[in-house]
């Protein structure tokens, strides 16, 4: 069980850091990379559970 805690405490921690790198990007810079800005949100917690 603490194992798992701390997982999810590193996803959420991995999540945050994504979720505002990709934030800070503008529209033209997302698109670039394929990214719509309402898509920020899943792709930050797709990173984060891939680690």
């Amino acid at each position: 069980m603490l194992t798992t805690l701390i997982r999810l405490l590193h996803q959420w921690k991995q999540y945050n850091r994504s979720r505002n790198e990709l934030s800070r990007l503008g529209d033209r810079e997302l698109a670039d990379i394929g990214i719509n800005r309402s898509d920020i949100t899943s792709v930050a917690w797709q990173a984060a559970q891939r680690r």
